[in-house]
């Protein structure tokens, strides 16, 4: 599990850095947004399960596909909600349950 975790952490660094290869030449490579928002968006969907996964694809697709917005690390922000804020509120409900009975 915690292997599983490190290899998406840092493939959401590279997907993050991928989108952000348009700033290289702006203007000029604004057109790989075009090719790159579907595929991150299927990537998304494909890293994380569930109707999580598909609301952060769509959001991916949209954030990719603007112009300007590629400096927004979905994939890294997805990270951090799956395996920090959400696990921590996971053992949060663990504990109250425990304490409940």
């Amino acid at each position: 599990m915690t292997k599983d975790k490190y290899k998406k952490l840092g493939l959401s660094l590279l997907f993050d850095a991928i989108g952000m290869i348009s700033y290289i030449v702006p203007g000029v490579l604004e057109f790989t947004d075009v090719i790159w928002a579907p595929i991150a968006g299927w990537l998304m969907t494909k890293m994380y399960k569930g109707n999580v996964g598909k609301a952060a694809g769509v959001f991916t697709l949209i954030e990719e596909a603007l112009p300007g917005f590629d400096v927004i690390p979905t994939f890294t922000i997805m990270w951090i909600y799956t395996y920090v804020i959400k696990k921590n509120t996971e053992e949060e409900d663990v504990i109250e349950v425990d304490i409940t009975q």
